[in-house]
């Protein structure tokens, strides 16, 4: 738990990495408690199906973080020189998947329950020989298991900006869907319970066409990071500010006359091309030296390269 490949984390990363291990190991052991008494009081809600249903593809992220983890502490060899921490990026376009398959699914479900005007009902049971309506039961349950994932989601979000992590980002973003969704089955429910059939579906499809947009952009910036797009933050909002910290200190060496920073997201870790084009024939040992020191900058610059050029990529 102390390294991604060769590269050894510094101290807080290594705890943010224990922790996010434990949320996850959390996660899954919480998750099999909600799908359990979600599936038991299920009923014909359309908005209890679509929590069950979010709850189940909830399974995929912290699975797969815990397995792309596994694979990123590989050590590079042979067939991957680069190492492993591509695997972070195949985790995150899973995770994007499950958000968009969900929300996806719901929303269909949802639209064709109000198209076809299915009137959903709520029946009542005995307990300890009083009449219940199943759906105070229904209540309780989404609002037992739905609270803890707001806490989650914030725990996630921030052990993922500490890590650089897109696969928890994701998986904080499923936990706010989670509690989105088990907030709005409980006023469908409640909309049943007033007479008003249509209530149900209705938050439900509003529920997933927010899930939907979610998946939707979480798969864009999947799918854009694994074809090599320039580093950006951990919630992909902007270029990662690694990118200017880099070129500007190149700049600064006197020895340098232009610079163009390369920076691709392996993961955990970034990919750093760093071209100069030298004012006059250049040292080595100042090349070595400075790629050292732009390594220092950021935890996640372990795998940088100098490369002194005549002219800059692009210039031709």
């Amino acid at each position: 738990m102390t390294q991604f490949g060769h590269t050894k984390l510094p101290a807080e990363q290594q705890q943010a990495l224990r922790t996010g291990r434990r949320l996850q190991i959390f996660s899954i052991c919480y998750l099999l408690v909600t799908v359990t008494l979600v599936a038991i009081v299920m009923g014909s809600s359309q908005a209890m199906k679509a929590a069950w249903i979010e709850d189940c593809l909830s399974f995929l992220p912290p699975i797969a973080f815990l397995v792309a983890l596994k694979q990123a502490r590989k050590q590079p060899d042979r067939e991957h020189p680069y190492g492993y921490h591509r695997a972070i990026g195949a985790a995150h376009l899973a995770a994007s998947v499950a958000l968009l398959t969900l929300g996806a699914y719901v929303l269909f479900e949802s639209v064709m329950t109000l198209v076809n005007q299915e009137h959903p009902t709520i029946g009542t049971v005995e307990i300890f020989g009083r009449t219940i309506w199943t759906g105070w039961l229904m209540i309780a349950v989404l609002a037992l298991t739905g609270f803890p994932n707001v806490l989650l989601g914030r725990m996630k979000m921030k052990v993922a900006e500490t890590l650089h992590d897109k696969v928890l980002f994701a998986d904080a973003d499923m936990n706010k869907a989670d509690w989105q969704t088990a907030t709005g089955a409980i006023a469908g429910i409640l909309g049943i319970g007033l007479g008003l059939w249509w209530a149900d579906s209705l938050v439900a499809a509003f529920i997933a066409a927010s899930i939907v947009k979610d998946g939707w952009s979480n798969l864009g910036n999947a799918l854009a990071g694994l074809l090599d797009r320039q580093a950006r933050t951990f919630d992909d909002a902007k270029d990662h500010p690694a990118i200017d910290q880099v070129t500007r200190f190149f700049k600064g060496m006197p020895w340098v006359d232009e610079v163009l920073v390369r920076m691709r997201d392996e993961g955990h870790l970034f990919h750093t091309e760093v071209f100069v084009v030298p004012v006059a024939d250049v040292d080595l040992d100042q090349v070595d030296a400075a790629r050292d020191a732009a390594a220092r900058l950021d935890w996640k610059l372990d795998d940088l390269q100098v490369i002194p050029v005549k002219r800059l990529p692009g210039d031709d």
